[in-house]
């Protein structure tokens, strides 16, 4: 790395054609890693076929869950900041919940779904839109229905939604919370009534300096992994909308706390059908959480299903011991 001044940024990217198979790396891509000495492949997310040897398979689970590090400075920082929290949730053992919330102006923009209804946020979704797809939801023919997103379950889930739903799952006023998350669309108006729900809802941004996030705050990526280390070692996640940021945490989590992960993944269409429901009382609302909170709770030990990633569930793949030992787990929260 001397020749590239010690900054992957320098090294030259290598394009890899997604799900290639193992003889593509064979024939194309370690001729190359052979000359160059190291090579930067991006994008770099499901780069390798699924469909790959026991050998290539074990490669695969020893890279991504034993291998691969985040660089000092942000493994420090969110080290840190899982410190803090734990300090913060002291009277409830150390331990806390993490919610990864996805309302981005991006990400609502892209959704194509309708919130408050109101001209100012018609106006800011089309200038969203328009800035980050160029004419993308504008193409002749094409037919945006909000309703039947909704309903599909595609929508993210608002601030107070997320709320809603923590309530009627049982968490009371005085849990603790760390909020991942990007720049919140219109937060003072949609974060106010989350934060009266549980008033020890906190972020990095909270917990963090100014100056000690300074280095970070230019880069969205590193944030991001400054987020996921503080989810990882939450006693309980709770992902509120897909991605590969809670598919690779809910992997990590089971295989760093021997198979069962905490997580809570709602279904979305049956929360939209009650959200929607003026006739749905609150104790009927709670019922339904519970219910849906169990369910979650209550898969703990999850094996691979033929079509399953083995990025969200390592077992069998990448876990050959179901008991980790203490020192696998020694900043678990469990």
């Amino acid at each position: 790395m001397e020749r590239y001044d010690n900054n992957m940024t320098n090294v030259q990217n290598f394009r890899v054609k997604a799900w290639a198979p193992v003889q593509y790396y064979r024939d194309v891509v370690l001729p190359r890693l052979l000359e160059e000495r190291v090579i930067r492949i991006s994008p770099f997310a499901n780069r390798l076929s699924f469909d790959v040897p026991p050998v290539v398979q074990r490669l695969r689970c020893l890279a991504n869950y034993e291998a691969l590090r985040f660089s000092n400075p942000i493994l420090t920082m969110g080290e840190t900041l899982v410190a803090r929290m734990k300090e913060r949730s002291a009277s409830h053992g150390g331990k806390y919940v993490s919610v990864h919330l996805r309302f981005e102006e991006d990400m609502v923009a892209f959704s194509c779904c309708v919130f408050d209804g109101g001209e100012q946020e018609a106006k800011d979704m089309k200038e969203a839109r328009e800035r980050g797809w160029k004419g993308k939801f504008t193409k002749p023919g094409r037919t945006i229905r909000p309703g039947a997103i909704r309903l599909n379950g595609k929508c993210p889930l608002t601030p107070l939604e997320v709320g809603l739903m923590l309530r009627g799952m049982g968490f009371d006023k005085n849990t603790y919370i760390f909020l991942a998350s990007g720049k919140i669309y219109n937060s003072e108006k949609y974060m106010a009534p989350l934060l009266e729900m549980f008033p020890n809802l906190l972020t990095k941004d909270m917990l963090a300096l100014d100056k000690e996030l300074d280095p970070f705050k230019n880069y969205s990526s590193r944030m991001a992994a400054i987020d996921y280390t503080v989810c990882l070692h939450s006693e309980v996640f709770v992902t509120t909308q897909g991605g590969n940021f809670p598919h690779f945490l809910m992997g990590h989590r089971r295989f760093l706390y021997g198979g069962h992960s905490k997580t809570i993944r709602p279904d979305k269409r049956k929360l939209a059908l009650l959200f929607d429901n003026p006739k749905v009382g609150w104790k009927s609302f709670k019922r339904h959480m519970m219910n849906m909170r169990s369910h979650s709770d209550s898969k703990g030990f999850e094996l691979k299903r033929p079509n399953d990633s083995v990025y969200s569930f390592p077992c069998p793949d990448c876990m050959c011991r179901v008991n980790r030992t203490e020192d696998s787990r020694s900043s678990s929260v469990t």
